[in-house]
């Protein structure tokens, strides 16, 4: 078995978005699991980088490198003691558009006090996909509810894109903050439906709506 078959197994949950071309796997690694698990990914961990560099081909909008936590501003995700990234900064509201300078179908990061007003989104053909906080953590026993400690909303979570590749990840918030760390992506082979179904994962379908940037 693969590394990525692992995490799957692993995962407390998946989510199904159906598409007019694929579907979109959700999962969450085991609650403690800081980082991917998906063989060749290239990772981001934010670690010793200060403003103005760029971890990714490029990096825009409201987004701020830091350590620890300030209260009422952002929050160091449970069971890491290193920099992250926030968004947004120094607002309380904002986005920040990271382009990969490459397509991929694969990402994955550690989402810090999982809260509903959290949306991560990917660029596929030129429209962002979404996903808010709620529609990850409504599959996670807990909801999103900020919880700066709790194992289970602050979770490393995967997104699988099957066919479709993303060239850019946007990460907004409406009101202090999202955090998270250990970014990863890569082109990954695309799950089989009848592979997903044997590897036992409780899944829920929805309908994925397309949404302008």
């Amino acid at each position: 078995m693969n590394k990525y078959s692992s995490s799957l197994l692993a995962g407390a949950f998946a989510l199904v978005f159906s598409g007019s071309a694929s579907a979109v796997l959700i999962t969450a690694s085991a609650p403690g699991d800081t980082t991917t698990s998906v063989a060749g990914a290239t990772v981001i961990d934010f670690n010793g980088i200060t403003e103005p560099t760029c971890p990714y081909a490029s990096c825009s909008g409201d987004f701020q490198y830091v350590t620890g936590s300030v209260n009422g501003q952002y929050a160091e995700p449970a069971g890491i003691d290193s920099q992250y990234l926030t968004v947004p900064n120094p607002n309380q509201n904002g986005s920040a558009v990271f382009e990969l300078g490459t397509s991929a179908n694969y990402f994955g990061l550690l989402w810090g006090s999982i809260d509903s007003y959290n949306t991560i989104s990917f660029l596929i053909d030129g429209i962002y996909q979404n996903f808010t906080g709620t529609d990850v953590a409504n599959q996670i026993p807990g909801a999103a509810d900020g919880d700066q400690t709790s194992s289970q909303t602050n979770r490393y979570i995967n997104f699988n894109f099957g066919s479709e590749f993303f060239t850019a990840v946007k990460i907004a918030s409406n009101g202090f903050a999202f955090e998270s760390d250990n970014h990863a992506y890569a082109t990954v082979p695309e799950p089989g439906t009848l592979a997903l179904f044997s590897l036992g994962l409780a899944g829920l379908v929805y309908t994925r709506r397309r949404k302008s940037a």
